[in-house]
């Protein structure tokens, strides 16, 4: 019998070569996590990119939250006073936002504070994710934060330094709170209400869209973990979910009282001009309907697509009956929150900061947007052309964005050479200025003008040396005659009435001379900055 033999095989430790050093990262716990949120840095960057093209001089409603955060600033810390009263008028609380926004442009100029704006709807986006993640999976949370973060409402606020990127993200961090402690227990549901009322706070329009988290916390509450050994999922009976729901909006309710109460009647006068009983404008239904369709049609209608999209998946996986209800009706309430915004708009009949409010909308809707085209670009992996289609879609909504986003942020004039004209002009302390849209000179001659030199052509209201008190066309005419204002400004914009009832008497050159003439363009077109200095100042 022969014998056996037994061989021994040696590795050459010259020859062994050991794991990559990507495989080392892959298999290293940071590792994982960031190759698994490589589609959510992907998005972020083209956000970024996508952002940071725009440019253009304050816009009005910048220019005026950025100048009252910093009186604000001024009255917390040395007690100046800020002459005027911002809460009776502004659409939020003065004492959040325009502070906030304001330290970071004393520190890095408009720039800044447009960059604090950007790191908000980031993180808005990052919440899209984290939100579409644990509802509909990752490849659907690739594609929702990709609709969100290129949607041209979503570009503009990342460049625009106002109350809205800071209210949205407060909205996005309480949603996903609410779906993040869906499984635990119930009362872990109140963490999503500082953050709710903070929106709310930052922005009085938030509070449209609390009814949709409190829908959320009802149907992602009926999913209550799962069963210890088995690993089931155990379903939550809809009273406890209901009860869910109802502990947020109650705990809600009771914060914006109390918040109320101590800040007074200023800010509820605020709240009723600015946002529940706001005065209606004359813009068409039909106007009105053509923007907010342009602006988000194609994620809303992906999101409706995304109920069905939804439903039938959880079919073709064996759920029952009433878990694809559920699913269905949560599906519909983020869906549905995309119209909110332009309903709300067709009921006043104005599109004023329709650009800005249809960028809520979605932030809701595109979590299920997500699962239509991630839905369309997973069968395209099986059908080229299903694939294609895909594509173009995501082709053809970035591209629309891209276009809508430039215009949107041309729609106010470059205001440098207005400015700089100003700037050899004015007269510190002494000069009464009279300016068309006087926020945005104002902003930007904070440093050498006080608050009391500036008047506006949207009122004004005047004491005749005899002491007659005059407001409206007879108030400015009696002002020129009087050489009240040393320096006026007018643009026949958006009070164009006025300026042409009050420009004859400065072309009639009684008192005034005309010292430039800026050309201006914006979205209606091209005009001009007309300067004028008093003869006696």
């Amino acid at each position: 019998m022969a014998d056996s033999l037994t061989v021994i095989h040696t590795v050459d430790p010259d020859s062994y070569i050991g794991p990559s050093p990507w495989e080392r990262f892959a298999a290293h716990r940071v590792g994982r996590w960031l190759i698994g949120r490589l589609p959510l840095l992907a998005v972020l960057a083209l956000q970024i990119a996508l952002a940071i093209r725009l440019h253009n001089t304050a816009f009005e409603d910048e220019a005026l939250y950025l100048y009252a955060g910093h009186h604000e600033i001024a009255w917390l810390l040395h007690h100046q006073a800020t002459y005027d009263n911002y809460s009776t008028y502004f659409s939020g609380a003065p004492f959040l936002y325009p502070v906030l926004g304001a330290a970071a442009d004393g520190l890095f100029g408009l720039e800044g504070a447009r960059a604090l704006s950007l790191i908000f709807m980031l993180g808005a986006t990052c919440c899209v994710w984290g939100v579409t993640r644990r509802l509909y999976g990752r490849p659907a949370a690739a594609c929702a934060a990709a609709l969100f973060a290129v949607a041209a409402p979503t570009l503009f606020l990342s460049r625009l330094a106002t109350y809205d990127p800071m209210s949205l993200f407060l909205l996005a961090f309480a949603l996903w709170i609410v779906v993040a402690t869906a499984r635990g227990m119930a009362p872990l549901v109140l963490l999503a209400v500082p953050p709710a009322v903070l929106a709310v706070g930052t922005k009085y329009a938030g509070l449209l869209f609390i009814p949709t988290i409190a829908l959320v916390a009802v149907f992602v509450g009926r999913y209550g973990g799962r069963v210890k050994g088995t690993g089931e999922a155990r379903r939550r009976g809809w009273l406890a979910s209901i009860g869910r729901g109802l502990l947020f909006t109650g705990s809600f309710g009771v914060l914006v009282y109390g918040w109320l109460k101590l800040l007074g009647h200023s800010y509820v006068a605020g709240i009723t001009s600015t946002t529940t009983n706001r005065a209606s404008g004359g813009d068409s239904l039909g106007y009105i309907l053509k923007l907010a369709a342009e602006l988000g049609a194609g994620v809303a209608i992906l999101a409706f697509a995304g109920v069905y999209v939804d439903a039938r998946l959880a079919r073709r996986n064996g759920e029952s009956r009433a878990a694809v209800l559920v699913r269905i009706l949560l599906s519909s309430a983020l869906a549905f929150t995309a119209l909110l915004a332009p309903a709300y708009q067709v009921h006043l009949h104005t599109a004023t900061s329709l650009q800005k409010h249809v960028g809520f909308g979605l932030l809701f809707a595109a979590p299920v947007a997500g699962v239509a085209l991630a839905g369309l670009l997973r069968i395209g992996a099986r059908d080229p052309r299903r694939l294609f289609a895909g594509l173009m879609v995501c082709l053809a909504l970035t591209w629309a964005a891209i276009v809508q986003s430039t215009q949107l942020y041309a729609g106010w004039p470059n205001s440098s050479q207005m400015v700089a004209d100003l700037k050899t002009q004015v007269r510190p302390v002494t000069d009464r200025i009279l300016a068309e849209e006087d926020e945005v000179p104002r902003y930007y001659l904070d440093d050498l003008t006080e608050p009391y030199q500036w008047y506006s052509t949207f009122s004004f209201t005047y004491t005749t040396k005899k002491g007659q008190v005059l407001s409206g066309i007879p108030a400015y005419e009696q002002a020129i005659a009087d050489q009240y204002f040393g320096l006026i400004v007018l643009r026949f914009g958006p009070t164009a009435g006025v300026d042409n009832t009050i420009d004859g008497d400065l072309m009639a050159q009684k008192g005034y001379k005309l010292i430039a003439k800026v050309k201006d363009s914006d979205e209606y077109g091209t005009g001009y900055y007309w300067i004028w200095r008093s003869d006696s100042s």
